[in-house]
Parts: C-alpha cells; structure tokens; sequence
C-alpha cells in the first residue's frame, strides 16, 4: 500500500513537463551573459524530473527542468555549448568552488 506515493505531473500530452518559454528564456540568458558555459544532464530521480544545469567559467551555476535528455542536448546543440551527462563526468570543481564561496560570503540584509 503506497500511503505516501505522489502522483506523477505531466503535460496536457501525457509527458514529463517540457521546457516552458519562461525556463528557456532564463537558461539562454544565462549562455549570453556569462562566459565559458558548459551544460550537464542531471538524470530523474525519484524526486525530480530530468534537468540541465548549465556552469559558467568562474563556477556559477543555475538548474532548470527539461522534457528529456535529448530536449537537453537540442538545447546545447542549438546554442552552440558542450553538454555533458553528470553521471559519467561528476560536476566541475569550479562549480564546488563557487558554493564555497558563496557560504563564506557575508549575507546582506
């Protein structure tokens, strides 16, 4: 008996919720304005859906969801950025260095 188990959201086409307009835009965005952008797929767990997460040179970072992994990879495709999958790679030491950085740093009020 499964008391706590979610139902699965998806799509009006009955598929994991697709990259919306609002996510994609960020996510080009972000390929525009920082340097040195490299995009990893993140696989599905049993929490999340599948996501890129896309890691400028000096190690910043941000995550969004996306349809599939191939969605992932046209994405990387299309804007001309290598893509990686984070099971066979790891994430960058530049990205751990930058979450380092920013626990160190003082927070603003």
């Amino acid at each position: 008996m499964a008391l706590f188990r979610r139902r699965k959201q998806v799509g009006p086409t009955g598929r994991d919720r697709a990259l919306d307009r609002a996510d994609l835009e960020h996510l080009e965005n972000f390929v525009r304005t920082r340097r040195g952008v490299e995009a990893f797929i993140e696989p599905r767990t049993t929490v999340t859906e599948t996501t890129v997460i896309l890691i400028a040179d000096d190690g910043e970072w941000t995550r969004r969801r996306v349809d599939s992994p191939e969605g992932a990879r046209r994405f990387a495709h299309k804007l001309a950025i290598p893509i990686y999958d984070v099971r066979l790679m790891g994430y960058p030491q530049r990205m751990r260095d930058y979450n380092e950085r920013r626990k160190r740093r003082p927070h603003l009020p």
